[in-house]
């Protein structure tokens, strides 16, 4: 690993050792091939005793039944040779993201409760949502079980982080969506799953270069065949990683900003104490790709009396002119859960505050919260078992933020 891949330190109760890990066993011993791209791939079964130039040959059919059929079983690859069906059987896997609780609200939407290996007291449960509308579906992906930050207002945020998704954990939420769905073969048109946003539990570039590796999975024209385009990885502002998840990646990028002065920010997101409002706009200026065609989401959640000001709005304004972003500003009324310690705005207040936002050209639309009776919204992605006291959600946010620095 050279010193310009080396990943970011990452806070949190996790494993901090930054070196290349092997493939992970599961307990029966076999290598999951989820995750993997074609050189991973070839590279296990070679580790497996198969002989070079056929494993080349059978990464390369391994890797189509498995990115773009959906195929789960060795026995179903009709050119693969039946006699080597057992030999895969017994050294490899291709899983899926164990599901403990499968939910439809009353609009459509989606949610899965996934367990990661070892987490049969709960511990490791992570969650994605599949939201659907008349144009498009999109699947709301997490990167972490649990959460690096520690946003106030957002429900997911105060939960301790546990460790960093996979890259086959990650990609594997898109598979286990697009199998729910019935969408194997892969096929660009006609789909119900069109976009990705990675905007689940968790901070997607705290964990780069998994996140990187899964999406590159899904973009993959011969595989998921997801366009870049369709594709949006969301921060709360880790601006020292944009600019590489741009160049690495090459994805849209939504901005979780939520606040316009520095007093209000650095209380509901706590992380622009680090990486302050200008910083982090100007790391958007420099964003790769950004133009008015591929512009820039900021999310921006509405809470009482707290940044929703028309002052708030005017400042807004000022500020995503004065560094000529291409943007577009997502208002997101405020999804409540027990201990919150905000409201959300008046459906007037919301109103008042787009339509100045709008005037001055910018696109001000107010998301409609969706999956609010299955806790699927947006800020809500948590187990609803786990719930803590206003001292302990102040403890753990205190302890967060410490390791943030």
């Amino acid at each position: 690993m050279t010193a310009s891949a080396a990943p970011m330190p990452i806070p949190g109760h996790i494993d901090p050792v930054p070196v290349p890990r092997g493939l992970p066993l599961r307990e029966d011993g076999k290598t999951d091939l989820i995750g993997l791209p074609r050189e991973g791939i070839r590279a296990a079964l070679e580790g497996a005793g198969m002989e070079p130039k056929q494993a080349k040959l059978r990464a390369k059919q391994l890797w189509h039944w498995i990115y773009n059929r959906g195929a789960t079983d060795f026995a179903a690859m009709t050119d693969i040779a039946k006699a080597q069906h057992p030999w895969l059987a017994e050294r490899f896997v291709i899983g899926r993201p164990d599901v403990v609780e499968a939910q439809v609200s009353e609009d459509g939407t989606r949610k899965w409760l996934l367990r990661g290996a070892g987490g049969a007291d709960g511990s490791q449960d992570y969650e994605m949502v599949f939201i659907p509308d008349a144009d498009r579906g999109t699947l709301c992906v997490s990167s972490q079980v649990g959460c690096t930050l520690n946003c106030r207002f957002c429900h997911t945020g105060t939960m301790r982080l546990v460790r960093n998704l996979t890259a086959g954990e990650i990609v594997g939420q898109v598979m286990l969506a697009r199998d729910a769905l019935g969408e194997w073969p892969s096929q660009p048109e006609g789909r119900m799953l069109t976009n990705i946003v990675m905007m689940g539990m968790g901070e997607p570039l705290y964990n780069f270069d998994q996140v990187r590796d899964a999406l590159k999975l899904v973009m993959d024209g011969d595989g998921l065949a997801l366009s870049k385009r369709r594709i949006t990885l969301s921060t709360s502002g880790v601006v020292p990683m944009m600019a590489r998840a741009g160049e690495e990646i090459g994805v849209n990028l939504a901005v979780s900003l939520h606040a316009v002065t520095k007093e209000i920010r650095d209380e509901i997101v706590p992380l622009n104490r680090k990486y302050g409002i200008e910083e982090l706009l100007q790391a958007c200026a420099d964003y790769p790709g950004a133009n008015n065609a591929r512009r820039i989401t900021f999310e921006y959640v509405m809470l009482k009396d707290k940044n929703d000001s028309d002052a708030d709005a005017r400042e807004l304004v000022r500020l995503l002119r004065k560094y000529k972003l291409p943007a577009k500003v997502n208002l997101i009324p405020f999804n409540p859960w027990p201990g919150a310690p905000y409201e959300c705005s008046t459906p007037e207040r919301v109103k008042a505050f787009s339509s100045l936002i709008f005037e001055a050209g910018i696109s001000a639309p107010v998301r409609t919260p969706r999956g609010r009776d299955i806790d699927a919204a947006c800020g809500q992605l948590k187990t609803a078992a786990e719930k803590k006291s206003r001292a302990e959600l102040d403890r753990l946010a205190e302890e967060k933020q410490a390791a943030l620095g």
